[in-house]
């Protein structure tokens, strides 16, 4: 399984980028167990259009290209669905065994063009709140972390 986080906009060096690149490194490392092939994180420049519609437009075309060609793709979303730990790392298990696969997709502030939004295998939410991008991903990279880290049979503290 490859895993792909594509984001709109770039972590700028510091204490956020190096959480991110920690969590990453993580992930691939204890992934390595249930065959995880790569982690990647891509960053997508922000569009410079002046109309809201267009900047969504470019941006969601932009992510679209990053997408691996059959991988389940996961949009956050703070309208999506909230899932714990454990489900979620069922669904990467699900899609790692069906040889798939995954891309999380972070849009930019105006959000994603429906036909992205449309064609996702899940709309994810880390709660009702409004979060920072940066942070967004942070939090992603994080839950990823956590479920190779259960697929692998690490004990969880819930558990």
């Amino acid at each position: 399984m490859r895993i792909v986080v594509a984001a709109v906009g770039k972590l700028k060096r510091g204490a956020e980028s190096d959480l991110s690149e920690r969590y990453c490194e993580r992930a691939a490392k204890s992934g390595r167990g249930i065959g995880l092939r790569s982690l990647e994180v891509v960053e997508i420049a922000e569009s410079r259009a002046r109309d809201a519609q267009r900047r969504m437009l470019e941006e969601s075309i932009a992510l679209a290209n990053v997408i691996p060609k059959g991988a389940a793709s996961v949009l956050l979303d703070p309208r999506g669905d909230t899932v714990d730990s454990h489900s979620f790392a069922k669904r990467l298990r699900a899609w790692n065994d069906a040889g798939r696969d995954a891309a999380f997709v972070i849009g930019g502030p105006d959000g994603l063009s429906p036909t992205l939004s449309d064609a996702a295998d899940l709309h994810l939410a880390f709660g009702t709140q409004t979060w920072p991008h940066q942070l967004v991903r942070i939090m992603l990279l994080e839950q990823i972390y956590r479920a190779t880290t259960i697929l692998t049979g690490h004990p969880y503290h819930r558990d």
